[in-house]
């Protein structure tokens, strides 16, 4: 953590926490005190009082005079679809299940929430501006060099969206893991990720 920390971008703690509300005060109690964090999530999932003794937390640090991290909120997982929703027994589309984690995430008191590409705009109506959302489930449409490009894959992802499509759909963060630590040439392919991101910003 120290190392990550000396490379100047910032850590994203993503452990999700997800248990009883004291056990999840006393774990992001401990993560807020590690340096070089500026986001740190929890699973929306786990209720309004979770959530609640997550920003308690969070706020107590603050109160201090120290800095503190984003506290973002797990919505409903991208790789969840519907069906797999409804196998865990939560009805209805997973959009309007991740704009009602949303909502609960704003009244709890966290800064913004995780949630895939698809379902950023009813967010940004539900809850706001202010309101951080940080998007994964980043797949670009083709894996590889202009000189032999193929179809990109989606892992094991089922709501997703090419970076110039998340893009252009509001966010404040994107998170893109492996499609740029699984290429062959993790370098040219988190440029390609920053070319399209840039060129979707310029239009």
């Amino acid at each position: 953590m120290e190392k990550l920390n000396r490379l100047g971008p910032g850590i994203f703690l993503d452990l999700k926490f997800h248990d009883i509300p004291n056990t999840v005060k006393g774990a992001v109690t401990s993560a807020l005190h590690i340096p070089g964090v500026q986001f740190l999530d929890v699973h929306a999932l786990g209720g309004l009082e979770m959530m609640r003794v997550a920003t308690k937390a969070r706020d107590e640090v603050a109160a201090r005079g120290s800095a503190v991290p984003k506290l973002l909120a797990i919505t409903i997982l991208t790789s969840m679809d519907n069906k797999a929703l409804r196998g865990v027994g939560i009805g209805g589309p997973a959009s309007k299940r991740v704009v009602q984690l949303a909502r609960m995430a704003l009244e709890a008191g966290m800064d913004g929430v995780v949630a895939s590409p698809q379902e950023v705009r009813a967010i940004r109506r539900a809850c706001g501006k202010d309101f951080l959302i940080v998007v994964p489930g980043i797949r670009p449409r083709f894996e590889g060099t202009s000189a032999g490009r193929k179809k990109g894959k989606n892992d094991d992802q089922a709501r997703v969206a090419t970076p110039g499509e998340a893009i252009r759909s509001g966010p404040d963060y994107l998170v893109v893991g492996r499609p740029i630590t699984g290429a062959p040439n993790p370098e040219a392919a988190a440029s390609a990720i920053v070319e399209e991101i840039s060129s979707a910003l310029s239009k």
